[in-house]
C-alpha cells in the first residue's frame, strides 16, 4: 500500500502563510539536489499510483529529490499543499491540476517565489505555465471513435465524457467529434446523448447511462466512453437492461479492470498511455528545468494566456487484438494479471 500523508490539510492560515515566507530554505540536506515538487489531484484511480512510483523513482536516479502530495480532488487542499512546497524550497513545481482553471493560482504563486511550473499530462488553463508534457489527447478521442465505429457505423450513440473541469476530457471530446461528425453530418449516426462526468465518478457515469437508456427506450447502439472508469459506470448500466457486450464500449487509460473487461468481451478498447513514458520523461524534464539546462520542445499548446512549450506522446488503441504486444510487452500489465 502506498502511503500519502496530505501534510497540508492540518494547517492553519497563520501556519500556510508562515510556510510561504521560507521560499528561500530547503528542507533537504544537499543544496546541490534539485527538488522537485509533485502535486497530483487524486489517487483515487489505479493509475495514478503508478504515475506517482514511476516519477519518484526517476528524479531520485537523476540526483534529485522529490516530495508528492495528492489532493483528494479538492482544489483549496491543492493550492494549500504547493503553498507548502513553494515555502519548503523546491526548484520546481510538477502539476496533476484537480481544476484547470483554478490551478492558475498555482503558477502565479510559484512564479513570485522564482519557481518554475511543469503542468503534467493535464493543461493548466490560463496562466503563464513554463512546460507543458502529456499525450496527444485529441488523438486519444479520435482512436475511441475510430474503434467504436469499426463495431458499429449506424444507429444511436451515446457519449459519456470525463469531467468538465479537466482539460483533457474537452480535448477527448474534441477528437472523438472529429471523427463522429461526418457521420452525424450523413444521417448514419445519431448523437442522442451527451454529457460529461462530474469529477470522473463511475457512479455518475452509470446514472448518466441510465438517463440515456431510458430516454431512448434502451435503444443505444454504441457509446464513446471518455476512460476506465467511465466505461466500467456505463457497462454496470448497460448490464441492468442485457445490453452488455452487446454494445460497443470504449475506454482510455489501460486500468486492469478496463483491459480485464475487454478479455471479457464487455469493452471494445482502451487506449494505452505509456504512464512509463510519460512519468520518465516528465522527471528529466523537471530535473534539467531545475538545474537551467536548455529544454528544447517542437510544439506548444494555447491554455487561453499563452502559447505553452509542450511535449506531446503517441497514445496507442489497445483491443483484444494487441494487449499482449502493447501493455504485457511493456510490462504496464501481466499476463497473469489480465487473464486469471
Amino acid at each position: 500500500m502506498v502511503l500519502i500523508t496530505f501534510l497540508v490539510v492540518g494547517c492553519t492560515g497563520k501556519e500556510v502563510k508562515e510556510t510561504s515566507q521560507k521560499k528561500d530554505m530547503k528542507l533537504i540536506t544537499d543544496e546541490e539536489k534539485p527538488y522537485i515538487g509533485f502535486l497530483i489531484d487524486t489517487l483515487k484511480e489505479e493509475r495514478w499510483y503508478k504515475d506517482k512510483a514511476l516519477f519518484e523513482e526517476q528524479v531520485k536516479s537523476l540526483g534529485g529529490e522529490v516530495k508528492t502530495l495528492a489532493a483528494n480532488g479538492l482544489d483549496d487542499v491543492q493550492i494549500k499543499q504547493a503553498e507548502l512546497l513553494i515555502g519548503e524550497g523546491v526548484d520546481v513545481l510538477v502539476v496533476v491540476p484537480h481544476d484547470a482553471t483554478i490551478s492558475a493560482k498555482i503558477v502565479e504563486m510559484a512564479h513570485e517565489a522564482g519557481i518554475k511550473v511543469i503542468s503534467y499530462d493535464r493543461l493548466i488553463k490560463d496562466a503563464d505555465v513554463d512546460y507543458y508534457i502529456s499525450f496527444d489527447n485529441e488523438k486519444v478521442g479520435e482512436l475511441q471513435a475510430s474503434e467504436i465505429l469499426k463495431k458499429t457505423s449506424s444507429g444511436n450513440f451515446a457519449y459519456i465524457g470525463g469531467s468538465e473541469s479537466d482539460n483533457n476530457a474537452i480535448l477527448f471530446r474534441q477528437g472523438a467529434m472529429k471523427v463522429l461528425q461526418p457521420q452525424i453530418d450523413s444521417g448514419k449516426i445519431k448523437l442522442v446523448y451527451d454529457e460529461y462526468t462530474e469529477e470522473w465518478k463511475p457512479d455518475v457515469a452509470k446514472s448518466n447511462m441510465k438517463n440515456a437508456l431510458s430516454k431512448n427506450g434502451n435503444k443505444i447502439d454504441a457509446v464513446i466512453a471518455a476512460n476506465d472508469g467511465t466505461a466500467g459506470g456505463v457497462i454496470e448500466s448497460l448490464a441492468s437492461v442485457g445490453l452488455a457486450g452487446k454494445v460497443p464500449v470504449s475506454g482510455q487509460d489501460a486500468e486492469l479492470e478496463g483491459v480485464r473487461r475487454i478479455v471479457k468481451g464487455v469493452q471494445t478498447m482502451t487506449v494505452y498511455k505509456s504512464i512509463n513514458q510519460l512519468a520518465t520523461e516528465s522527471a528529466e524534464l523537471a530535473v534539467k528545468v531545475a538545474k537551467s539546462e536548455e529544454v528544447k520542445t517542437e510544439k506548444t499548446i494555447n491554455n487561453g494566456k499563452s502559447d505553452i512549450p509542450s511535449i506531446f506522446l503517441e497514445p496507442i488503441a489497445i483491443t483484444q487484438d494487441n494487449i499482449r504486444d502493447t501493455i504485457i510487452k511493456d510490462g504496464y500489465l501481466t499476463e497473469e494479471e489480465i487473464y486469471k
